[in-house]
């Protein structure tokens, strides 16, 4: 039993290390580690406590750096209203600078995906409001799982 809580501890230290790490890297401006702290903030992960509005503020620092997926999670996060103010025009800024680089979900939110268009009755209102509520925990997740 007590190496199991020497190794469960060892295991706690280790990710605190990692955590301490990226929040340094995001300070020094590194886009990825930014978008990796805004989703600690996020997700409320590795002793960081869920602040939404810290993640939206990490978060845009890293799309303000051209980070293709932070400018996705952005678009969604004005989208929604998630540690921003909800503004459907910044949002709709932040997928067009995705769309431009070829992101296949913003040009589909924005309705200039050839294959919903070609689909019966695609509603792209819902896909919009159903992209917002998903986008920012699954790209949080992505985030803390890439180098």
């Amino acid at each position: 039993m007590g190496k199991i809580l020497i190794f469960c501890a060892m295991f706690l230290l280790a990710g605190l290390a990692w955590a301490d790490s990226v929040k340094e890297m995001a300070e020094q401006g590194n886009a990825q580690a930014q978008a990796k702290l805004a989703s600690l903030y996020l997700l409320g992960r590795e002793g960081f406590e869920k602040d939404e509005h810290k993640a939206a503020e990490w978060m845009e620092k890293a799309a303000k750096q051209g980070l293709l997926d932070a400018q996705v999670v952005m678009g969604a996060m004005y989208d929604k209203g998630m540690g921003v103010n909800s503004d459907r025009d910044k949002a709709t800024d932040w997928y067009e600078k995705a769309a431009k680089q070829g992101h296949a979900t913003s040009l589909a939110i924005l309705g200039r995906n050839d294959a919903a268009k070609g689909s019966v009755q695609f509603n792209y209102q819902a896909m919009r409001l159903n992209a917002s509520r998903s986008i920012p925990g699954e790209y949080a997740k992505k985030f803390l799982t890439t180098k």
